[in-house]
């Protein structure tokens, strides 16, 4: 395989796995995890997911050029998905379900003698935040990437900021890099802007995308966004994983 090349797990057989981890260079998992929710008229509901892995396909180049090797695990695709609710493809699971499945996950990458094991999440509902931190806490050699934290929220772009970006220009954009032919173009172009600050909302205690106003389960301004944009952003997002990758590893 060629250095640099995004390696799958699930592609992998079981002696070039051994091989991998036998080998000198630290081999680490990075697990996509999202969720299955509505993400207005033109995204799929997979988004979250799909940025997840775009931004870890990116991340393992990074981790190949500073000598550690990084496999894209199975995604995890459903999450705590409670602020869609009464929207057409809105599966929520139980956060203890949530944390329990992802511990579980991690333990068993480890015990293949895996150096680290990252958790990158774009799913950015606090309950599912929350969960998929408690399956990192107290468990050596496994962190979270997530933008929610202050230290990356702020490299990304003004919408995402404001907190106006589901499925906004941000989530659009991104996807667009991603996977284009999974956007609704002719849904997308007459989507006006939805300048509703979930961050906000949801400070303010309101728990539902309806109660908010998202009468089409999107906020921000779609009609904005374009690839190039959205190639940007998942360079930031794969600089997030590379980073808490390596400060995640032993120290030599």
């Amino acid at each position: 395989m060629a250095s640099g090349e995004a390696l799958r797990l699930a592609d992998l057989t079981t002696t070039t796995l051994a091989e991998l981890v036998a080998d000198d260079r630290p081999v680490v998992a990075l697990v996509p995890v999202g969720s299955t929710e509505p993400h207005g008229p033109h995204l799929p509901l997979a988004t979250d997911v799909l940025i997840s892995e775009a931004a870890c396909v990116r991340a393992a180049a990074r981790l190949d050029a500073r000598g550690v090797v990084a496999l894209i695990a199975p995604a995890v695709a459903y999450g705590v998905t409670e602020y869609a609710a009464g929207f057409a493809g809105a599966v929520s699971v139980p956060a203890p379900v949530l944390t329990a499945y992802l511990g579980a996950i991690a333990d068993g990458l480890r015990a293949q003698g895996l150096a680290h094991v990252c958790l990158v999440n774009n799913h950015l509902e606090p309950a599912h935040d929350a969960a998929v931190r408690a399956a990192a806490a107290g468990r050596a050699g496994v962190s979270v990437a997530c933008p929610l934290t202050r230290r990356w929220a702020r490299t990304l772009s003004a919408e995402f900021k404001s907190g106006a970006c589901h499925a906004g220009q941000y989530e659009t954009a991104i996807v667009l890099a991603a996977a284009p032919g999974l956007v609704d173009e002719a849904a997308r172009a007459g989507l006006p802007e939805v300048p509703v600050s979930l961050s906000e909302r949801i400070g303010a205690g309101v728990t539902s995308f309806a109660a908010m106003g998202l009468d089409r389960a999107y906020a921000g301004a779609p009609a904005a966004a374009t690839a190039a944009h959205g190639d940007d952003q998942l360079g930031l997002l794969a600089d997030m994983i590379a980073t808490e990758v390596l400060e995640g590893l032993p120290r030599a």
